[in-house]
């Protein structure tokens, strides 16, 4: 049954970008709503790299229709951008797809990718495209969530953090009980959860959990591929039974809102820390443009602290719901501007629910861009845009787990090296004053991980195969 599976990979996760595609021409999607101009702020503001100096001063940077993009408007509306020399173009991408792919062939000078699309991209795997794609920082850790629909919660199952209120040490065991039950009474056309992309560590996430619980996702659910602004529409005619995705998506889905889902588990309840999006580039822009490629990223960083800052989360949320970004702004007069973009940027996040209770938990780290708050642990000179290059390897260690390669690089240091910009990264956040760890990896402690595995990147061969779920693993067989 895995073969068979695997075999018609393509095709399912085909289906589901055609079918998001369909849909999103319908709605006429596309980068006409980008932001255009500058704005006063942006002109206000003086310029400490003049335009003539860089190699490429007119560059085009993609971005997604979700709570991320916060970065990239931020730098666009306050001129980090032109503080910077840089005339920059923004254009709305339909996809995580379009805005990878808009790197590959050249329409995108830069644009954020999904945590996996570099790593993936590098070494080959199976639904990515291969090129020399690099990681310039992450624009931000956490800020995603994986909604369930209204099906699961009539059967039982309730929100992570409810398992171990109740459950303790035995959550995890507790909620495998009852995510088995309930796939066992489905039908297969049923069986299916959505992801923005193959290489998005959404799908990793999806499929971790899965296992975690005792349901092998290789053999037992479908992953299909769906547009971010598309995930409410399909679940609401019933493509998927669950999905993870960024805000504000997860929040449009809940009771008081939509009311088809609620919220199982923000994306830092499988693993705390982890990094979302990155900055991507290709490696001939580092190569052909070093100073405009410098500049990018010292305005993505200083845009990235402006949002990091609490006193600017609520003009962030409201940027958020224009048009030209998220669009998710309310209907209905008299309810808060920030309805939907709220919850994950300023931190009352709402999971939601069908009894009536007020499931909104307050927390600093719902969404992280720069500063790293104290419940996360981290290395002393850390913050949330530095890269760690001991994460692309679990990257790796995923896309082996779920056969979309046949196993772990005997480069992969190398590889991780070439796609993460480490080096260049702390070079320049240090002409901008900024300290960074000296290591580039680190070992990651079980307790950030949703089943108490913690990650040692000396051995990530070691690591993969200490799952006993996951592809070409050993199989026993007995004889009567």
């Amino acid at each position: 049954m895995t073969e068979n599976y695997l075999t018609r990979r393509n095709f399912i996760t085909g289906i589901g970008a055609t079918t998001a595609g369909i849909i999103l021409s319908s709605c006429n999607v596309s980068g006409d709503r980008s932001a255009r101009g500058l704005t006063e702020e942006a002109l206000a503001v003086t310029p400490v790299v003049k335009s003539q100096d860089l190699e490429k001063s007119d560059i085009t940077v993609g971005y997604v229709p979700v709570n991320d993009c916060a970065p990239f408007a931020i730098a666009w509306k306050k001129g980090f951008f032109r503080k910077y020399g840089l005339n920059v173009t923004l254009n709305r991408e339909a996809s995580w797809a379009t805005s990878r792919d808009g790197l590959i062939f050249g329409r995108l000078d830069a644009s954020p990718v999904v945590s996996g699309a570099v790593t993936n991209a590098r070494i080959g795997a199976e639904g990515a495209r291969h090129a020399p794609l690099c990681a310039a920082m992450t624009i931000h850790r956490h800020g995603n969530a994986m909604t369930m629909s209204k099906d699961m919660w009539d059967y039982g199952i309730r929100p992570w953090f409810e398992y171990q209120q109740k459950y303790g040490d035995g959550a995890l065991e507790a909620f495998g009980r009852d995510f088995r039950g309930y796939f066992d009474k489905q039908p297969p056309e049923k069986k299916v959860w959505a992801v923005v992309l193959s290489s998005a560590i959404y799908e990793y996430f999806a499929r971790y959990l899965s296992a975690a619980a005792g349901v092998d996702p290789l053999k037992e659910f479908r992953v299909i591929i769906v547009s971010p602004p598309q995930m409410v529409t399909n679940m609401r005619i019933g493509a998927m039974e669950a999905y993870m995705v960024a805000e504000p998506w997860n929040t449009r889905a809940i009771t008081g809102n939509e009311g088809i889902g609620f919220t199982f588990a923000q994306g830092k309840e499988i693993w705390q820390g982890h990094p979302d999006r990155l900055l991507g580039v290709m490696e001939s822009f580092i190569v052909n443009y070093p100073k405009t490629y410098r500049s990018l990223v010292k305005a993505m960083i200083e845009a990235c602290q402006y949002c990091g800052k609490p006193e600017n989360r609520q003009e962030i949320a409201e940027l958020l719901t224009q048009r030209s970004f998220t669009g998710a702004k309310p209907k209905n007069p008299g309810v808060p501007i920030t309805k939907f973009t709220g919850p994950g940027i300023i931190g009352n996040y709402n999971y939601g629910g069908f009894d009536g209770k007020d499931r909104t938990i307050k927390a600093d780290d719902t969404t992280i861009f720069y500063d790293l708050p104290n419940s996360i642990p981290h290395e002393i000179g850390e913050h949330s845009t530095f890269l760690w290059r001991s994460r692309s390897l679990w990257l790796m260690t995923q896309a082996a787990r779920w056969g979309q390669i046949k196993e772990i690089p005997k480069n992969a240091k190398e590889v991780a090296a070439k796609g993460w910009r480490t080096d260049l990264y702390r070079d320049i956040a240090a002409e901008m004053g900024i300290k960074c760890p000296q290591d580039d990896y680190k070992v990651e402690p079980p307790e950030a991980f949703i089943d108490k595995k913690g990650f040692d990147p000396s051995d990530p061969v070691g690591y993969l195969n200490s799952f006993d779920i996951r592809a070409n693993a050993p199989s026993q067989f007995f004889m009567s």
